[in-house]
């Protein structure tokens, strides 16, 4: 009789270590505390064992893990060496972040509970009481009784089904959850009309004003805010109230689903809330880092603070910048409306069965290029960069570039510079088949047309009810002064949480090829749409200068006063031209020439043809 050899401590400890990673980027979600958590990994892991997704996952885990392994190798050589200096540094800019608090500003996070499923509930609502989810490839979400089974947000429909036999898979339905998304902005909007969108069923909102106008606190008026959602949309929201949006996001899942957490909001409490708080919970800590961070020995926030010596040269500055702000509690206060922030691309990307004839291929590309076309018209750029990406049906994923003649938008263009990358991608890979593509402009060109009357000094006259960056009150004294400034880099924490938030979504794409139906989607929620306005903001009413024709501000002085001016401009300008008139008529003397010394002066003395000689006469 054999028996079986053993199983490595260090195959059994990678395995491990894969089934977490197979839990999928939204273990976290609300409903999931009293799941067996093992249990599912388990059945994913045998679900999906000999997939190609599975070797993906394993061979990126085995990756991770030798990225682990040389932090720790780097860790262990800088614990030899001397690093007071660095010591000193982190400690000098925990001092200066501290002089950086600010707990002056309210800000809240809404977050809809179950949103496509609640949605859904409305018009079926005998399934209220059975669990059930909306996406059928991959759970684009699923309710709570759903997420007691272990079922979750980005996990494969035959996954979710040997957690669930009883589950119920709708399919989604984008339009409507679009509309009930703009009844929910359309309350939020009357308690910051510059909140900002995070996704189609999230936003923040800084509610200090709000508070201050109306004399009513914070709790009370997210309450009423979340009773006011609820009696006119039929849906939840859940909400967290905190000095930033870092903490704001972190609190709205802590009374899940149809409640409300509020942090106080004083230094002592945000320190000790910190803590005890797991790195997963925050918001720009995903999967990868969190086992980086948990292999040099941080698994809580407040275990940053006794590796603060290490955390730049292991991680970066810009990691190490992150994770102090994570230690203090701190966070962004400035909440804006989304398409005030820079945009860096615009793309698009579609996950499909597998594909290798070159024909239909081709076609996939020109139906990709229309969908950029329509991206970058509704967002009004053209990009000087043409990004392509494709996934292989091994999962591998490449990318190629490149700079076109000219900046480009049209579907004609995109198509035609974009076809020599996916010949070339053809000749590396004979036989590629592919499982996704995708089409990405970056370096973007505005194709908005400038203002020319803010320029002169004149003041703008809105010809669109959207248009971007305007609001009818001011947050701040100074907030909106310049408006020169109207696009707002993106701080770092907020490519932390771009970060993680893309690789969900690539997850999202990877598990979609594991279920036979792929759900044509394209990041659908993620859009920019301009802010709402409010109900009782009165529409702006503008006289029209007889003189200059420019719009003016409806206020008899001001206007009176912008005729005079217009008056004396067209004196002056008057006498100029008389002036002028009767210099014409005198010959005009030829201009001195200034005398070089050098070889280059004398060259210079002919002129550059391309100049044009300008006459002020």
């Amino acid at each position: 009789m054999t028996t079986e050899p053993p199983v490595e401590p260090k195959l059994v400890k990678e395995h491990d270590t894969l089934k977490y990673s197979l839990l999928g980027p939204s273990l976290t979600k609300s409903g999931q505390d009293n799941v067996d958590q093992q249990k599912v990994s388990e059945v994913i892991y045998n679900a999906s064992k000999g997939s190609k997704y599975f070797n993906n996952e394993e061979a990126r885990d085995k990756n991770l893990t030798q990225k682990i392994e040389r932090i720790l190798d780097k860790k262990k050589q800088l614990e030899k060496l001397d690093l007071a200096s660095d010591l000193r540094k982190a400690d000098d800019y925990i001092a200066e972040l501290e002089l950086s608090r600010d707990l002056s500003q309210v800000v809240v996070h809404i977050d809809c509970d179950a949103f496509y499923a609640a949605v859904e509930e409305l018009d079926r609502p005998e399934l209220k009481d059975l669990p059930f989810s909306v996406g059928k490839g991959v759970l684009t979400t699923c309710n709570y009784h759903a997420r007691k089974f272990g079922c979750r947000s980005g996990m494969a429909g035959f996954v979710a089904r040997k957690l669930c036999p009883q589950l119920i898979q709708l399919p989604l339905n984008f339009d409507k959850y679009t509309a009930k998304a703009q009844e929910v902005r359309e309350i939020i909007v009357d308690y910051d009309p510059r909140f900002e969108s995070a996704s189609i069923d999230e936003a923040y909102l800084n509610i200090t004003e709000y508070c201050e106008k109306n004399d009513i606190s914070p709790e009370d008026a997210v309450q009423q805010l979340r009773r006011e959602v609820h009696e006119k949309t039929k849906i939840t929201v859940s909400a967290g109230i905190a000095a930033n949006a870092k903490l704001a996001k972190i609190c709205s899942n802590m009374n899940k689903p149809n409640g409300q957490f509020q942090l106080p909001i004083d230094r002592n409490s945000i320190m000790a809330f910190m803590r005890d708080l797991p790195t997963r919970k925050v918001n720009g800590i995903g999967r990868v880092f969190e086992r980086e961070l948990d292999a040099i020995g941080v698994q809580t926030c407040g275990d940053i603070y006794a590796f603060r010596q290490y955390l730049s040269k292991l991680f970066g500055d810009k990691a190490f910048a992150f994770l102090m702000q994570c230690y203090l509690g701190l966070g962004r206060t400035k909440i804006q409306p989304a398409e005030e922030y820079e945009r860096k691309s615009v793309g698009t990307e579609s996950t499909f069965g597998e594909m290798g004839n070159p024909v239909d291929l081709r076609n996939k590309l020109q139906a990709t290029a229309e969908e950029l076309e329509k991206d970058m018209v509704r967002t009004q750029f053209k990009g000087r960069t043409l990004c392509l990406k494709v996934k292989l049906h091994t999962f591998e994923v490449f990318t190629r570039q490149m700079i076109p003649p000219k900046a480009i938008y049209l579907a004609d263009d995109l198509y035609k510079y974009s076809v020599p990358m996916l010949t070339k991608l053809e000749q590396e890979f004979p036989g590629m088949k592919l499982r996704l593509m995708g089409l990405r402009c970056t370096h973007l060109v505005s194709m908005k047309k400038p203002d020319t009357m803010a320029f002169f000094g004149f003041k703008k006259r809105s010809t669109d009810p959207s248009d971007l960056g305007e609001s009818p009150t001011k947050r701040k004294a100074g907030v909106l002064e310049d408006e020169t400034e109207q696009w707002e880099a993106w701080p770092d924490e907020l490519l932390f949480e771009d970060a993680e938030r893309q690789e969900r979504e690539d997850e999202l794409q990877e598990l979609e090829t594991l279920s036979q139906e792929i759900d044509k989607r394209r990041h659908h929620g993620k859009e920019i749409v301009p802010n709402p306005k409010k109900k009782d903001t009165p529409e702006e009413e503008w006289w029209d200068c007889p003189i200059c024709t420019r719009p003016q501000a409806a206020s008899e002085k001001e206007f009176n006063e912008h005729i005079d001016l217009c008056l004396s401009r067209q004196t002056i300008r008057d006498a100029v031209q008389e002036t002028s008139e009767s210099h014409s008529r005198e010959p005009t003397p030829a201009p001195k020439k200034v005398k070089l010394s050098n070889e280059k002066g004398k060259a210079s003395k002919q002129g550059d043809p391309k100049q044009r000689r300008l006459n002020f006469g």
